[in-house]
């Protein structure tokens, strides 16, 4: 996508097609995912109270970054781009954000696509 608009209106676009796929697999895999980003929220706001929360939310969030690492490296050697894997572990927070909030806006929110406003 050409702006950083286009790049969310797309995820909150596919996210809102989740519940229309013929293989329900996926509904399932999908939800999965997404509760999985979405436990980082719970333990950040649980971090609050009492900090064995965040240290959970850590270790959680090193482990996600090294379970995504090869498969990440592997696009990034695909495109010439391993020189920017020394980010990857700062833009998990904006990864899990992104997906929380494309989750949630695609089964309750209008989007647009092509040019036109859809739902």
């Amino acid at each position: 996508m050409k702006t950083w608009w286009e790049f969310f209106n797309q995820r909150i676009r596919w996210a809102s097609k989740a519940t229309f796929y013929d293989d329900k697999k996926i509904f399932w895999v999908l939800l999965l995912v997404y509760l999985f980003n979405f436990s980082f929220l719970v333990l950040l706001i649980a971090g609050i109270w009492n900090l064995k929360f965040l240290v959970f939310f850590l270790l959680l969030w090193v482990a996600k970054t090294i379970i995504e690492l090869p498969f990440v490296y592997s696009v990034a050697k695909y495109f010439n781009q391993q020189s920017l894997l020394k980010y990857f572990f700062f833009f998990q927070p904006l990864h899990i954000a992104y997906t929380i909030i494309a989750g949630w806006l695609g089964q309750f929110r209008k989007y647009e696509w092509k040019g036109r406003r859809v739902r």
